[in-house]
C-alpha cells in the first residue's frame, strides 16, 4: 500500500510533539528518531508525488507531439 506525504508527515509531527512531552532523555532521543525517519518519509513521498506529475506532463507532451506529427503526415499527399 502505496502512502501519502500527509500520512507522513502526520506521523513525524505526531513524533516531534511526543518527544517534547517527554519526561526521560532515552524517550524523548527515541522520538526525535522516530521523527527524523518519518521526515525522511514524508520527504521522499512528496519527491515522488513531483516526480510522477512531471513524469505526466512530459508524457501528455510527447502524446500532443505524437499526433500532431501524425495529423500532419495525414495531410501530405503521397508521392
Amino acid at each position: 500500500m502505496s502512502q501519502t506525504f500527509e500520512f507522513y508527515d502526520i506521523r513525524a509531527k505526531e513524533s516531534e510533539a511526543a518527544a517534547q512531552n517527554a519526561g526521560l532523555a532515552m524517550v524523548r532521543e527515541r522520538e526525535l528518531r522516530s521523527a527524523a525517519t518519518w521526515r525522511g518519509l514524508a520527504d521522499r513521498a512528496h519527491q515522488i508525488e513531483r516526480d510522477r506529475t512531471k513524469a505526466e506532463e512530459a508524457r501528455g507532451e510527447r502524446r500532443a507531439a505524437e499526433a500532431a506529427d501524425l495529423a500532419a503526415k495525414a495531410h501530405l499527399p503521397e508521392g
